[in-house]
């Protein structure tokens, strides 16, 4: 029997992290380098990828940088082609690029015109193609080199708020307008699991497996207010760090979850308990 240190290895596979370049997608790099795996830094934002993939190939890490529309199929699958090209294979798909409002500090004030009643039908035809056809795409693009050499894992990034409504008291401020989590967001992120359900299923028999992780609010220079009330909220109390989605990410990228898939992994500090 393998050690069990050994299934949470990746050495000689190659992963793509779509959104690569975000808070939790340059995590989700170095974990997997660190694993042992070639990494694709795949994002919208060519010179943050390239910044990534520099430093982990600085570290003594294989790492390639590539500037990715996920809502563009050519951009995708060229993306999945130069995984190929570069590393001779392609093993795990991190689907972790998307549209998400942010509530830190720098963007308070941008996030005062979500009330669903008046939100713009274009707004939530962008995010939807980012988050939920943006995934689609990717894993059509992924899927093909995993299918010819018969190994395949593709992790989906959905959200508390996927499961949950969201509690929009989060973001009341004293003689301020409302501010709302907008309706893209709970809606794409309830996508991405009946599009991970779809494709385990799809794939059954294939060695490809598809599951989902799902992280609660992670702490980015979040203004007092918001940080305490969401910490409030939680069984653990506080936000969760940055670095604290990275052990579910290896392990779902690993054969340590070989016999899982069509599942969640729900990291949230307990927030979908109560």
């Amino acid at each position: 029997m393998a050690d069990i240190f050994d299934k949470f290895r990746l050495d000689g596979q190659t992963a793509v992290v779509t959104g690569g370049a975000g808070l939790l997608g340059k995590e989700f790099c170095r974990t997997l380098a660190q694993a042992g795996a070639a990494v694709v830094v795949a994002d919208f934002h060519g010179a943050a990828a390239k910044l990534v993939a520099d430093n982990l190939t600085q570290s003594g890490y294989k790492a390639l940088a590539f500037t990715v529309d996920v809502t563009d199929p050519a951009s995708t699958r060229d993306m999945a082609d130069a995984a190929v090209a570069a590393f001779g294979r392609l093993d795990v798909l991190v689907c972790s690029a998307g549209l998400d409002p942010k509530f830190d500090q720098q963007n308070l004030s941008a996030q005062a015109c979500n009330a669903f009643e008046d939100y713009p039908l274009s707004a939530w035809q962008q995010a939807l193609d980012v988050n939920l056809t943006g995934m689609f795409l990717s894993t059509q693009a992924a899927v093909k080199p995993m299918l010819a050499q018969e190994h395949g894992v593709i992790i989906t990034i959905c959200s508390t708020y996927g499961l949950v409504g969201p509690d929009q008291r989060l973001y009341e401020r004293p003689g301020q307008p409302q501010m709302y989590k907008p309706v893209y967001y709970s809606v794409s992120k309830a996508g991405v699991m009946g599009l991970t359900r779809y494709l385990a299923t799809y794939y059954a028999g294939k060695n490809i497996r598809v599951n989902a992780l799902s992280p609660g609010g992670v702490y980015n220079n979040h203004d007092e207010t918001f940080t305490k009330n969401y910490s409030y909220r939680t069984v653990m109390g506080r936000m969760a760090d940055k670095d604290e989605m990275n052990g579910a990410i290896l392990f779902l990228a690993s054969d340590a979850s070989s016999y899982m898939t069509g599942n969640n992994v729900v990291v949230d500090g307990g927030w979908t308990v109560w």
